[in-house]
Order: C-alpha cells, then sequence, then structure tokens
C-alpha cells in the first residue's frame, strides 16, 4: 500500500529462477519446488534477523510465489491458453505476502467451458498442495465474477486487488472493469459497505487499539484499516498507490510519511510473529509478545518490563493509525456519500459552524490566531449534542495545531476554565476527552498523561492499556447516572446522583493511576500530581484535599473488601476512620466500582458486588452513628439474635428451641454472620433429623440476585480433614470458592460456609435438580472426610500458562483475633485451594476464614489460622517450614499444569 514494488532485481537472492527451471529438468517437480520453497524462506528469514528492508521481504515473498505458481503452472497442458489465466488476488494480489500469509488465486476462464482443463487444473492444484502451498483457490468466468462480487463485499475486495501471474492479461482487464463497474457497487455503496465492515470488526475487539492480546490485522489501527484505505481509495479515485491520495489532497507528505511509517512498523512485527510462531498468527498473544520483545532487543528497566516497552511502542503506532484511519474515512464520507448533499452552515461562534452535522472551523487559521480553540471544540461538541463529529478538514488542522498546547497554553485561565467547562458538562464527558486523547490534545494538556498513554501491564488483570482504563473508568462513571444502568448498579447509580460536585470525581478517575510506570507507589505520586492539577484549575482547598484523597486511596476499599473480615465489627470502625465521613465513602464507592469495572469486565462478578455494597452500607451506619459510638460485641450479638428471632418467629420456629441451640454454638457465629442467614441455619439444623449425616444447605447470598452468589452451608462434625475435603469437592464440581467462614461451635461441631460461583464466576444455575446434585456429591464425601477425592486435574486455559507467578507467603499475628494471618499470592490453577487445604492437614492447622481474590493471571488468599490449640503460630521454625512447604508444593503444583 505505502509505495510502488522494488525491482524484481532485488529479489534473486532469495530465488535462483534460471537454476530452478534447469532442476525441474532433472528432478521431480515436488521435491524441487518444495526445497526452493523452503530455502527462500530461509534466505527471508535470514535477511530479515539482519536488518533487511521489510519491503524487499514483504514484495519478495509474493515475488518468490509468483516464480513457482509460475513454474508449476507451465508443467501442465492448457487448451486455448488464451482463454484461462491464473490470477492472484487478495493480498497477494497486492503483491505483498508474509511468511504465512494467505494466498488466495483465481483461475480465470472466458469463452471456453472449465471442464475441458479439469484435469490440468486438478493436477496443478495438487502439486501445490504436496510442495506444502496451503493457497485458496476458485475457477471462475468473468460472469462468475460479476455476480459473486456483487453479492459479496469481501469477493469484491480481493477481485479488485487482483493481477495476472501467467496466462492472457486481458481477461483479468475485463473481469476487473466488470467488478469495479457502477453495476456491481457504486462508489456510495462500496463505502458504506466497506465502512461497515470495519465497524463490525472493531466491535469484535472492544472498539478500542488497546486490547490485552491485539490483533495486527483486525484490532483498531491495525493492518486492515490502513488496507480500508486503500481499497476505498482505489474503487473512487483509482488510486494504485496510497500515495497517490496526495496528489488528491487527501494526505500531505509528511502525514504520508507517518502512515508509511505506521504500517511498515506493522509489517515488521508481523513477520517477525510468523517467523517466531512458524504458523499464520495474527495475534499478539502473551507468549509471542515476550518472544518478539526479545527479538527486537527490548530490556526490563524500573518500572516497565521488556514485553511492555514493546507493547507500549505497538500500541502508540496502532493509535496513529487508527487516529489517519478515522480521518481519511471522514474525508472519504465527505467526499463520497455527502458531496451532493444540499449544503447547511450553521455559525456557532466567530471560530466554529456546524457543517451539515459536523462541526468544522470558519477559516483556516482559527487555531492560529486563537490557540484556545484547540480546548473551545471539545467543549462545543459536549453542548451541541446533535453534531455527529467533526469534518476532515478541522481534524487535519487540530493535528497540524497540536503544538501550540505547551507550557502557556496549560496555564492560560480560558483553557483550564473551559477544561473544568466540559468536565461539569451534563453530556459527552467521556466521548470528548477519549476525542481529545485521539486527537493528541490530551496528552499535550496534561503532559503527566501523555505519559501513560499506550502503557500496558503484562497481566491478566489489566485488560487495558493505562490510558485506555482511566478514559473507561470515567465512561463508567458517566453510565452509572442513567437509569438503563439502575438494576446493574443500584447503589452506584443512586450515590453518583447525588455527589454535590460530579466533576471532582472525574477528576480523581483522571489521575486514579497517572503514575504507574514511574517506580514508587502510583497512588502517593498521583496524589502529588492532582494537586497541582486543582492549583492550576483554581479548585477549592477543601475539593482538592478530597480529590487527592482519592487519588492516594483509590485502592482502599476494594483492598479491605476482599481481605478483611467485613463482619467484624473492628474492621467496620477502622475503616469508618480512615473515609471520616459519609461525603468521602460516597465518592470513593463510586470510584471503586468504576475502577473495577474498567480493568476487566471479568472482575465484577455478584460477589464482589455484594462485597462492596455491604462494606458501603456497614460504614455508612457507623458514620451516621459516629466514630465515638463504635458497636461493642455484645450489643452486635444481642441485636443480631434479636432479629433473628423474629424472622425465626414468622417461619414458626420456637423461640426456646433457637436459644437451646444457640447456646452451644459460641459467640463468633452471630459476630460474623447476619440475621437472616441465622435464621434459615437455625431452622435447618433444628428440622435435622440424622446428625450422622452431614447438613448442607444452599442459598442466594442476597435478596438482589444480580448481587448474590450462592452460600453453602455445612453443618456437621469437626474434623481436621473437613476444609481440605469441602474444597477438593466443590474443584469437582466446577465451582469456584470467593470466600469461606470456617466456625468450630463449642459442642465441636463445624458451621461453615463457602460462598461459590461458578468456575466462570458466573451465579449459580437456579435448576433444582444441579442443586440437589451439589448438595448429594458434599453429603458422600463429607460422610468421611478422611476419604476425601482426589484433586481434580484440569486443562490450564492458555492464557493462565503465559504467567508462572512464583509462590509468594506471607505470615502474621493478627492481636485483636488472636489468629495468625496467612497470605498467598500465586498463580491461579485449577485444584489450587484444595492444594492448601491437604497442606493444612499436613501441618495440623485449623482454619477459621478464608478470603480468596483472584487477580488476573494470580490469586491473592487471606487464610485466617490456629494450631490444633485454637492458638496464633508463634513458632519462627514452624512459621517457616509452613512457608517453605506451601511454595514449593504449589509452583511443583503450577509446573505439572504447565506441562
Amino acid at each position: 500500500m505505502s509505495t510502488s514494488l522494488p525491482t524484481t532485481d532485488q529479489f534473486a537472492r532469495y530465488l535462483n529462477v534460471d537454476e530452478l527451471r534447469k532442476a525441474l529438468e532433472q528432478e521431480s517437480a515436488i521435491k524441487t519446488l518444495k526445497v526452493a520453497l523452503r530455502e527462500s524462506q530461509e534466505a527471508m528469514h535470514s535477511a530479515f534477523r539482519n536488518g533487511e528492508d521489510i519491503r524487499n521481504l514483504v514484495y519478495g515473498r509474493a515475488w518468490v510465489l509468483d516464480q513457482i505458481l509460475t513454474l508449476a503452472w507451465q508443467r501442465f497442458d492448457w487448451p486455448d491458453p488464451d482463454r484461462i489465466a491464473l490470477v492472484a488476488v487478495g493480498g497477494y494480489g497486492r503483491g505483498e505476502l508474509h511468511p504465512y500469509s494467505d494466498v488466495d488465486i483465481l483461475l480465470l476462464v472466458d469463452g471456453i467451458d472449465a471442464h475441458c482443463c479439469e484435469d490440468s487444473i486438478s493436477g496443478f492444484l495438487t502439486l501445490l498442495w504436496d510442495i506444502g502451498l496451503e493457497v485458496g483457490s476458485s475457477v471462475r468466468t468473468i460472469d462468475d465474477c460479476y455476480d459473486e462480487a456483487r453479492n459479496d463485499i469481501t469477493i469484491a475486495t480481493n477481485l479488485i486487488e487482483s493481477r495476472t501471474l501467467v496466462g492472457n492479461p486481458e481477461l483479468q482487464e475485463k473481469m476487473y472493469e466488470r467488478v469495479t463497474s457502477e453495476g456491481a457497487w457504486t462508489d456510495k455503496e462500496f463505502f458504506r459497505a466497506k465502512y461497515a465492515e470495519q465497524l463490525e470488526r472493531h466491535q469484535k475487539t472492544n472498539n478500542t487499539e488497546y486490547n490485552l492480546e491485539p490483533n495486527l490485522k483486525n484490532s483498531p489501527g491495525g493492518l486492515r484499516d490502513l488496507q480500508t484505505i486503500g481499497w476505498v481509495a482505489k474503487r473512487h479515485f483509482g488510486a494504485t498507490y496510497i500515495r497517490d491520495l496526495v496528489d488528491h489532497g487527501f494526505l500531505t507528505e509528511s502525514e504520508l510519511d507517518t502512515l508509511n511509517s505506521g504500517e511498515l512498523y506493522l509489517w515488521t512485527v508481523r513477520y517477525a510473529l510468523h517467523m517466531i510462531s512458524n504458523r499464520r498468527e495474527d495475534r499478539l498473544l502473551f507468549d509471542h509478545q515476550r518472544a518478539l520483545a526479545e527479538f527486537f532487543q527490548y530490556e526490563d528497566r524500573e518500572g516497565a518490563l521488556a514485553v511492555e516497552q514493546f507493547m507500549s511502542k505497538y500500541y502508540r503506532v496502532a493509535k496513529a493509525m487508527s487516529e489517519f484511519n478515522d480521518m481519511l474515512l471522514q474525508y472519504f464520507d465527505e467526499v463520497i456519500l455527502r458531496a451532493e448533499e444540499e449544503q447547511h452552515i450553521k455559525p456557532l461562534n466567530s471560530r466554529f459552524q456546524v457543517h451539515n452535522d459536523y462541526l468544522e472551523v470558519t477559516y483556516d487559521k482559527v487555531f492560529e490566531y486563537h490557540p484556545f480553540a484547540l480546548m473551545e471544540l471539545f467543549v462545543l461538541m459536549a453542548q451541541n449534542q446533535y453534531i455527529k463529529g467533526v469534518r476532515a478538514s478541522t481534524i487535519r488542522l487540530i493535528r497540524d495545531h497540536r503544538h501550540l498546547v505547551d507550557d502557556s497554553f496549560r496555564n492560560d485561565i480560558r483553557n483550564t476554565s473551559l477544561f473544568m467547562e466540559l468536565l461539569r458538562s451534563p453530556d459527552g464527558v467521556s466521548t470528548e476527552l477519549k476525542r481529545m486523547n485521539r486527537y493528541g490534545i490530551l496528552g499535550r494538556y496534561l503532559p503527566e498523561f501523555g505519559r501513560i498513554v499506550g502503557q500496558m501491564q503484562h497481566d491478566l488483570f489489566h485488560i487495558y492499556t493505562v490510558d485506555a482504563h482511566t478514559l473507561k473508568v470515567i465512561q463508567k462513571m458517566r453510565q452509572f447516572r442513567h437509569r438503563d444502568h439502575r438494576d446493574s448498579f443500584p447503589v452506584a447509580h443512586r450515590v453518583v446522583n447525588h455527589l454535590p460536585k460530579i466533576e471532582l470525581l472525574y477528576i480523581a478517575g483522571l489521575y486514579h493511576d497517572i503514575a504507574k510506570g514511574r517506580g514508587g507507589d502510583h497512588s502517593e505520586l498521583g496524589a502529588d500530581d492532582v494537586i497541582a492539577f486543582c492549583q492550576r484549575h483554581h479548585i477549592g482547598k477543601w475539593d482538592t484535599q478530597l480529590v487527592a484523597w482519592l487519588v492516594r486511596n483509590h485502592l482502599k476499599m476494594s483492598m479491605t473488601a476482599q481481605r478483611r473480615d467485613i463482619s467484624d465489627p473492628a474492621v467496620i470502625h477502622a475503616f469508618a476512620e480512615q473515609v471520616r465521613d459519609v461525603i468521602h465513602l460516597d465518592y470513593l464507592y463510586v470510584l471503586t466500582v468504576a475502577d473495577i469495572n474498567a480493568t476487566n469486565h471479568t472482575l465484577w462478578n455478584s460477589w464482589r458486588a455484594s462485597l462492596l455494597r455491604q462494606l458501603y452500607m456497614e460504614t455508612k451506619r457507623a458514620l451516621r452513628r459516629g466514630l465515638e459510638n463504635p458497636v461493642n460485641k455484645t450489643e452486635r450479638i444481642e441485636q443480631v439474635q434479636h432479629e433473628a428471632l423474629q424472622a425465626l418467629s414468622r417461619m414458626g420456629v420456637a423461640a426456646d428451641a433457637a436459644r437451646s441451640l444457640w447456646s452451644r454454638l459460641g459467640d463468633e457465629y452471630f459476630l460474623r454472620e447476619d440475621p437472616r442467614a441465622i435464621a434459615h441455619h437455625t431452622q435447618a439444623i433444628l428440622e435435622h433429623q440424622n446428625p450422622q449425616i452431614p447438613l448442607i444447605t444452599l442459598e442466594k447470598t442476597s435478596y438482589r440476585s444480580h448481587e448474590g452468589a450462592t452460600e453453602i452451608f455445612i453443618y456437621t462434625k469437626d474434623a481436621p480433614n473437613l476444609f481440605a475435603a469441602t474444597v477438593s469437592t466443590l474443584d469437582q464440581l466446577h465451582l469456584s470458592v470467593q470466600d469461606a467462614r470456617i466456625i468450630v461451635s463449642d459442642n465441636g461441631y463445624a458451621l461453615n460456609n463457602y460462598t461459590v460461583l461458578t468456575e466462570d464466576n458466573l451465579p449459580l444455575s437456579d435448576n433444582p435438580d444441579y442443586l440437589e446434585n451439589i448438595r448429594q456429591r458434599l453429603i458422600e464425601e463429607l460422610d468421611d472426610p478422611e476419604d476425601y477425592p482426589d484433586i481434580v486435574q484440569r486443562r490450564v486455559p492458555r492464557q493462565l500458562k503465559a504467567f508462572a507467578t512464583k509462590t509468594k507467603v506471607l505470615i502474621s499475628n493478627d492481636p485483636n483475633l488472636q489468629q495468625t494471618v496467612l497470605e498467598v499470592i500465586t498463580a491461579d490453577r485449577p485444584g489450587l485451594l484444595a492444594r492448601i487445604g491437604h497442606i493444612f492437614v499436613e501441618f495440623g492447622i485449623t482454619l477459621r476464614k478464608a478470603k480468596i481474590a483472584n487477580v488476573g493471571e494470580r490469586v491473592e488468599d487471606f487464610f485466617f489460622i490456629t494450631d490444633r490449640n485454637d492458638e496464633p503460630i508463634s513458632d519462627p521454625d514452624f512459621c517457616q517450614r509452613l512457608q517453605e512447604a506451601i511454595c514449593r508444593q504449589l509452583d511443583e503444583h503450577i509446573q505439572q499444569h504447565n506441562h
């Protein structure tokens, strides 16, 4: 697409055609051509490693195939050769092939019956297959081509990119005239179809260049976007090469240089990807990303792994290519679709007007004379929602003048006021911030934001680059306001619509991850940056302190909900002391929910939703009650039991029977369970007929089905292996444990609660047979915990195999709980929790509670444990042996799964 083809003399070093012809006279065609293909590819790979111009390799590969196919063709008899031609189509037709690109050919016939060539066609295609070429082939007449092209835009595009390899070239010329005629596709129809095709392609990749494992061809900013420009240019303007758009006034020379360099970079990465994977592969999978970073000689440095630096370069190039694609398709839209429209121009002010629903400047020197208009444009777009976009000529002017966004611009009261006006706008905030980023203005106006553009983190937890994640956070915040998100995010919807200054939330969202990749604590560094932002934008002192606090503590709420026992009043009181008031709590809750949802859509499940909701509600009660009046345990137990008795009365359960049972359960149970659960457990235990058989019940954890996981309650005689037996069974049932509450009553019975989702982190089916099967399996296995099932062996997902997190174990004692806290950070694998349960049995450890958290490719689990005497574990030698055993066994477990 970028230039004309190099001369064929440059390719002779890859394949000596004269020697190949001589060899074909002496050796079998299959062996000779197969060796020629292999040796030519080896020669090109060697040249690539030595820094050969990628154009010589991509065009050279097509040239080599031209010679091989021509020589193969010439080995067969073709009756009436003037009426048949071998035509390269698609990418091969452009003369562009990577090592494992599709090789698409058309056997074009005219005026003869293809059946008369059937033997030759069959022999030719069989020969290609035998020498190792997997070609896509079709046999068509010119009329066939016309009919197929008219019905399928993909076929039409392939045929437009065609050239004759051998045979009568006039056949291809006639075919090209037919398939590009107005009868097949008009210019407007062709453009609309290709644009719709691009939108569908982008939708499959989440409409972002910044996917975790992007596709070099199909992701936004990939090679297919550049090819789309070329196809439309060729169809409408008759342009052979993209440089022809300079002559038509759609590209400048400098833009052409940028486009060419971007395409050559993508070609280089794709060639290396094919070479390293040894197959046709366009996805930058995790293991390939690492291999490519090493191939291109990136090295780890502080704050950025080699692979992150490589991917950052890719993302920046893809972003630039996507920007060009947007601008040129907008130009084409104006020239092809709207050229004949009646022109409607509506002035907005002396600098901007709306031209047929698209914003444009009133004259070319607007940004030169009034640099603040570079900010004003986005405010006008947000304030006038009927405007569909920006005219291509104005997009170019923005690109040409964005260098004006300097320190003077950043400190100009007009620009700081306009930016705050955008953040306070009722509509269009996230859309216009994304547009600012796309046009390269946001990263210049906020240089600290510019440093995170294209910055990735090589894990499964963060599926977007930092800048894309940041803008998604603000998009989520905006969505929470809308009625159609009320059911999915009921608390966030209510809270966000009552925040006194919504713009403070957006500023916190913009800056919460702004300092990632610098080394050090990004929360503290980000707080310093946001204070400077607030001062520059004349935000009041109290508001500035609130925003800085939010940035500094943006992880606090999720960490507390997932890692601490939020049923403990002391934990709630400590968190409330950090939050200080309801306003801070409200802002932090919305920021936390938006952050989790914008980090990775798989992280937001029903269990996390209910955890955060519980923490929010309990903290709000504590703040309203007053921090000087914390709930003591006796009052909490009395209140919980009173509410549970009320529920039991409605269920027809006698209060005396309930109190008799409760007298044997101990205080801990009533501190860690809610009244509703206690009532259901009590009724189930009292109605349980055979104490020798474990009691198992399954209940939704919340009255909101979309915010509730399933809680499995187990009441049975306590045994050392009970936890290991339970989690092994749940693992075999393909259930994912989100939380475990282990309580042993005063009379030696276990009252254990496991909060579970499916292995895909979805709520369990409500199907009664399915739930009964789970219950029966648990009864069977827990009837004799000593004989629990083997740890299940399941296939490890490909993405998890790419990450091998070394196990890390931290042990500390919590004086308030009189328990030892064991933190395990390791790679996520099937059967992991069951393996940990086995280790606890080996060491005679009693588990009291567990907090389970999946963070992308790794888990961060907290276990609250004691020794056999219910005492914290204080022996240093014992702790060291436990740490070593967990690390050794889990890492061996991981290695087994990776092989």
